[in-house]
């Protein structure tokens, strides 16, 4: 059996391959090799194991049906899309075929070619929009939620706002939609920000590593300036990759259970943390003064995103087990040695 692994070369996708290699599976990585880092990622990929690679765009229906011709796919892990809502508004044509156009050709050769292959996709937060029915307070560093329930589960209104939103959500949709209409195997996940020590985090997308690369910029130059769109209160829950992974992996192991569901996933409230906090801990770490200054807020930001994973634990078993300190002290030294600051402490 073949993993076929679309975006394989991004962040999450290069993780999950390195970690099927490690199982010795079979592994098929399509990508365009367009992101930031994805031939350095297909390098690694390659130095790992004997890993195959089709290059090539989910929105061609040829290079996508060459993919799936003659082989015997029996999981695919969709990962491949536009990922920057600021992209989106830029180029909401591209963005809607990457997105949707794209999905919809991986959920047809799945169901031409491998009806039985399992089809997990990576959806996200922003299928919520604003979440406009939380309660929310404003703290010193955060906001909160007023009542008892501080996570999102799935049974929040589903509305797509900014060109990505919507991309992302009718994509979501069309997935599970083809479990219902076509008895495909298909599961969900909607996310929140996933991090790691490996990520190629630019302005538009990974703000976690994106960052912790100015802090350490001001390592080196102590009058470096950043921009923070908004107050910097805006709290999203912080899971890292090979919790991630894991959550993909024996979601796919336990098809049987999840087809045609959608879970939220992310690190949980004990995991939360807002921009302003974040640059405390990174300020406190690296013994910085942090020059940040604040734009307007991006449209149609979420003050608030924590997800409630009680379905997903219940039904999958699974919960993060990396904490944000353990991964931001990766993030952190593998930033370092990246920009050849190996000899930084963090405390």
């Amino acid at each position: 059996m073949v993993y076929l692994v679309t975006g394989g070369c991004g962040f999450v996708g290069s993780a999950l391959t390195a970690e099927l290699l490690r199982r010795g599976a079979s592994v098929l990585v399509f990508d365009n090799l367009s992101r930031v880092g994805g031939t350095q990622n297909l390098e690694w990929l390659r130095s790992l194991g004997p890993v195959e690679f089709s290059h090539g765009d989910s929105r061609n229906v040829s290079d996508v049906a060459e993919v799936f011709r003659g082989r015997d796919i029996g999981c695919v892990f969709h990962l491949a899309g536009q990922v920057a809502m600021t992209t989106s508004l830029r180029e909401p044509r591209k963005d809607f075929e990457t997105n949707v156009v794209g999905t919809i050709n991986i959920l047809e050769a799945v169901r031409n070619f491998s009806p039985e292959a399992t089809v997990v996709y990576a959806s996200s937060n922003k299928v919520y929009g604003e979440l406009s029915g939380l309660q929310l307070q404003e703290a010193q560093t955060r906001y909160a939620t007023t009542g008892s329930c501080q996570g999102v589960a799935e049974d929040a209104q589903l509305d797509f706002r900014t060109p990505y939103g919507c991309s992302k959500g009718a994509a979501d949709q069309y997935v599970l939609e083809y479990a219902r209409s076509f008895s495909l195997r298909t599961v969900v996940f909607r996310h929140s920000t996933i991090y790691g020590g490996r990520q190629f985090s630019t302005f538009d997308q990974g703000w976690i590593g994106w960052f912790c690369q100015q802090a350490l910029a001001t390592v080196q130059e102590s009058t470096h300036q950043f921009t923070v769109n908004g107050d910097g209160k805006q709290v999203r829950d912080l899971l890292h990759v090979t919790d991630a992974i894991r959550c993909y992996l024996t979601a796919h192991e336990n098809i049987h259970r999840v087809s045609g569901q959608a879970f939220n996933i992310g690190g949980g409230i004990e995991n939360s943390m807002s921009v302003l906090e974040l640059l405390g801990e990174l300020g406190a770490r690296l013994n910085v003064r942090l020059n940040a200054r604040h734009l307007p807020w991006r449209t149609d930001d979420q003050r608030y995103f924590v997800a409630d994973i009680t379905k997903a634990t219940n039904l999958l078993g699974w919960a993060p087990s990396v904490s944000k300190q353990e991964g931001l002290e990766e993030v952190l030294s593998t930033l370092a040695k990246r920009n050849n600051l190996s000899g930084t402490a963090f405390s």
